[in-house]
């Protein structure tokens, strides 16, 4: 009957404009809490290189992080700038090094020595002339020890190593020291090749460190 569908409407009108009035008042209370401006002001702020902690003036933000097994490559970032990646399709298996200007923070150079073929003798060409205050960075990938020898170990020494005379087939090895440095550096991490502790089937898991260089380290 047309009462019936006079009433159907009436009630479709009054529950259209109860639903409108509950939205405007829920939505109008959530905007005012999701502010937009209220919401990215209580976002931490973001550091170089995705650091945890910003870097006092005269220092450089750093990030170094190793290969997976032989899958994923490894990384180097410096002062918010990634320098070597597998995106970048300029690391490779074996020893990923960065050379940066220890004063004003250029890059000087980049290298990657396979340590399984015969690139021990340009990697030891490559430390020898390192030139007095550059930031050596390096970044493992697979292996970086088949081939190390007494001669490559001693410049990574003099650089600031504490491990590099540990270091076995498939370690997983970050480091970062300076040409001229008096004292050992405190940026280095090492994990064995282990079948009881590794992660991936042959490999260790992957190394990741972050942190803070002085423009002159010593």
């Amino acid at each position: 009957p047309p009462l019936t569908g006079v009433i159907r409407s009436v009630v479709l009108i009054l529950t259209l404009l109860g639903t409108w009035f509950l939205m405007q008042t829920y939505f109008d209370h959530r905007w005012k809490v999701i502010n937009p401006r209220s919401w990215l002001a209580k976002q931490p702020p973001r550091h170089k290189c995705g650091n945890q902690r910003s870097c006092p003036q005269n220092y450089f933000a750093f990030k170094i992080t190793s290969g997976a097994a032989n899958v994923v490559g490894p990384s180097i970032c410096f002062e918010d700038k990634i320098i070597m990646s597998s995106v970048k399709n300029n690391i490779g298996r074996g020893l990923n090094i960065m050379l940066v200007n220890g004063t004003n923070g250029k890059l000087l150079k980049t290298g990657i020595f396979d340590m399984y073929s015969g690139d021990i003798n340009k990697l030891d060409a490559f430390l020898q002339e390192i030139k007095v205050g550059t930031i050596v960075l390096v970044a493992s990938y697979d292996d970086p020890a088949t081939k190390m020898n007494a001669k490559v170990q001693a410049h990574f020494e003099r650089l600031g190593s504490s491990h590099v005379r540990k270091l076995g087939f498939r370690d997983n090895w970050v480091f970062l020291g300076a040409k001229g440095m008096k004292n050992k550096s405190p940026f280095e991490e090492h994990i064995k090749n282990d079948r009881k502790t590794n992660k991936y089937d042959g490999w260790p898991e992957m190394l990741e460190m972050e942190g803070c260089t002085p423009r002159k380290m010593d």
